[in-house]
């Protein structure tokens, strides 16, 4: 059964990257976001498996993105990965307080962005 990842990341290149990463195994399928905005717009029209977020974009960051999914009855339970090229231990435990289910930093390689993917899909799934 395919499964379904939003990815919000303001960065094209990065998008595309997680997006080959992700869809190299055949099992998930990717839209993408180049905003927090953008999302806001996709996600009451669309359900998620599993939501890879950036922290640093402009207009709506990403910890303000984890807020809201965490405030939605429609999204307060789909896993949450953020990445962030800022590996701060702030960042990390701010994004994990509010509601994020892993934090990854820049640069990962695409194998362990899967393997945390497939992690979170495993808990849900069970």
């Amino acid at each position: 059964m395919t499964q379904r990842v939003l990815v919000v990341e303001d960065s094209s290149a990065m998008r595309a990257f997680v997006q080959a990463a992700l869809e190299e195994t055949g099992e998930l399928l990717v839209t993408q976001a180049a905003s927090g905005f953008e999302a806001l717009r996709i996600l009451p029209r669309e359900s998620f498996d599993v939501v890879v977020v950036d922290i640093n974009m402009p207009d709506i960051n990403g910890l303000e993105l984890v807020a809201f999914m965490r405030r939605s009855e429609a999204h307060q339970n789909t896993p949450i990965i953020l990445i962030s090229t800022e590996s701060g231990e702030r960042d990390q435990a701010r994004g994990l307080a509010i509601g994020a289910n892993a934090f990854l930093s820049k640069p990962f390689s695409a194998d362990a962005l899967r393997a945390l993917v497939a992690e979170l899909r495993t808990k849900v799934g069970s």
